[in-house]
């Protein structure tokens, strides 16, 4: 579930199902400074509609992970129908890829200060906010532009099918550490001893979710989480989801949210990313995470044409 931005900072986007992208992190703890490799990424979208507005555009959040110097893994749902200078990259026999309306931060607690509140715009100035917006990030020395690409085979109407995507940043981002890809089949080889096994889930979402409020987000924080199966959750996915625990418990910390999508889930006590954050399975975010693995062929196959390989 990927959070949608309502004025400077991330609101709930609330939708119900398992079937809902964008996630964040339930009870976990901060990041500490752990994962300065996880960033938290801003992007608009023109075919995309706030209520609060008479015109389309609206602006999400979600969690990414930096491989190289110049690539981020996120989801295929979080690069899908990004803006490219503020036109829709979907119509017209647009793929959705190939948007530039995206930004990332990597600080712990990303400064939102920068952009003037939604609410200074409502309801007939919504592309006013997104040049004033886009500028100021352009601006800053914080927030990184990037180019958005979504998997080949990704179909918003099934997301969860090939929900993987690629950041190309504009500029080197200078690091001593990266996330890690997995090498194929790696959750196959693991599913077995799941239960001696440990996996991290890092990300910028809420804290906790109700119906009709939400707490926190909009800060870097992570938990420890079971794998419960490979197997997909509620009749879908199957070989390209997994299903990891988000309640306390032995060594266990919580879970993802809204806002969370497209971060890392690591195998621990390493950086290898065996999945990125999918779906929700409730909308309070209590009953589990839906991870997208990223250790198929054709996964890793087209995060080869980046010049990435595990």
């Amino acid at each position: 579930m990927r959070a949608k931005v309502l004025i400077t900072l991330v609101a709930v986007l609330a939708m119900l199902g398992w079937s809902t992208p964008a996630q964040a992190i339930v009870n976990g703890q901060p990041d500490n400074g752990e994962h300065p490799f996880v960033g938290q990424l801003l992007f608009y979208v023109p075919d995309d509609g706030d209520s609060r507005f008479d015109d389309p555009g609206a602006w999400f959040n979600c969690t990414g992970t930096l491989i190289s110097a110049t690539a981020v893994l996120t989801a295929g749902h979080c690069t899908y129908a990004v803006g490219l200078e503020g036109e829709s990259t979907t119509t017209g026999g647009g793929t959705g890829s190939g948007g530039t309306d995206v930004w990332i931060s990597f600080s712990e607690v990303p400064d939102y200060s920068l952009l003037q509140p939604s609410s200074t715009y409502v309801p007939d100035r919504n592309g006013e906010r997104y040049q004033d917006w886009s500028a100021a990030l352009d601006a800053s020395p914080e927030w990184l532009e990037a180019t958005a690409n979504s998997h080949p085979e990704y179909d918003n109407n099934a997301f969860w099918m090939h929900d993987l995507g690629v950041l190309e940043l504009d500029a080197p981002r200078q690091s001593t550490q990266f996330g890690e890809l997995p090498e194929q089949g790696l959750l196959d080889s693991l599913v077995k001893q799941k239960s001696k096994l440990l996996f991290e889930a890092v990300g910028y979402g809420l804290e906790g979710s109700k119906l009709l409020s939400s707490t926190g987000g909009d800060t870097r924080r992570k938990a420890q989480q079971r794998l419960v199966n490979i197997t997909g959750v509620g009749g879908a996915g199957g070989g390209i989801s997994a299903k990891f625990s988000s309640n306390k418990g032995k060594n266990t910390t919580g879970g993802t949210c809204f806002g969370d999508s497209g971060g890392p889930i690591f195998l621990e006590p390493t950086n290898t990313i065996v999945a990125v954050t999918s779906y929700g399975i409730s909308p309070t975010c209590a009953d589990g995470t839906g991870g997208y693995r990223i250790d198929q062929a054709d996964d890793l196959d087209w995060l080869a044409e980046f010049g990435l390989t595990p």
